[in-house]
């Protein structure tokens, strides 16, 4: 069952002097509980579609569905609290909050939703990621792989249906991004959650169920839907 599905995503930047087609019309599908990598060289577009998908931007024409709702018919505050709900981001800079602790900084979502944490779903989601013991530090006092751990829980802890990851293991070394793939990807399998990555690290993408390889806001690849 296709849990996401985006068509002819279109978003242009245009200046005096030139046209940037950052999105050049997309369309895609995804299924519940796939792993898909999107990969491609800088510019090509890939976290202008990641952040269509993900609704923190709007694009010029088509649309995005996730769970059939369409993303673009909600309201500002509609989407916000529907991303809230539905969808875990983790990216590649870790967006920790430096002066709450790492347990606050794993549960701050579900505070702003005003919902009770699950402390077995909260304790099972830091025991897989190794921080049982680090939840009384500070982001500043964790290595790069350790606080992208963190905001992998900080994703997983509210049971969204989907993850979305804009390149994930930018800021990691080799070793620790593969580890940091193999969690998501684990983790995504545990708990029946869909996953998209955005990555420029071919061993990354390999991970992945499918790839879809974007160059000129376009997918160069054929989408399953296209066979």
């Amino acid at each position: 069952m296709d849990i996401i599905k985006a068509i002819n995503l279109k978003k242009y930047y245009t200046t005096d002097t030139y046209e940037v087609r950052a999105l050049d019309g997309i369309s895609l599908t995804v299924e519940e509980g796939e792993f898909i990598a999107v990969v491609g060289t800088s510019g090509c577009g890939k976290t202008t579609l990641m952040n269509m998908l993900g609704g923190l931007d709007i694009p010029d024409s088509g649309g995005v569905w996730i769970r059939n709702t369409s993303l673009k018919d909600l309201s500002k505050e509609q989407r916000t609290i529907f991303r809230r709900r539905n969808i875990g981001f983790v990216f590649q800079q870790y967006n920790l909050i430096p002066s709450l602790d790492i347990y606050e900084n794993i549960v701050l979502p579900m505070r702003l939703d005003g919902k009770e944490t699950d402390k077995d779903f909260f304790d099972e989601i830091v025991t897989i990621l190794g921080l049982k013991d680090k939840l009384e530090r500070f982001p500043q006092t964790l290595s790069g792989g350790q606080q992208q751990r963190v905001s992998i829980a900080r994703a997983l802890l509210t049971k969204p249906a989907v993850i979305l990851a804009d390149e994930p293991t930018g800021n990691l070394d080799s070793v620790t991004s593969m580890d940091v793939v193999a969690l998501l990807k684990s983790c995504a399998f545990r708990f029946h959650q869909t996953l998209v990555v955005v990555t420029h690290q071919e061993e990354v993408a390999q991970m992945s169920d499918r790839i879809l390889r974007m160059s000129d806001g376009k997918i160069c690849t054929p989408d399953r839907t296209d066979y």
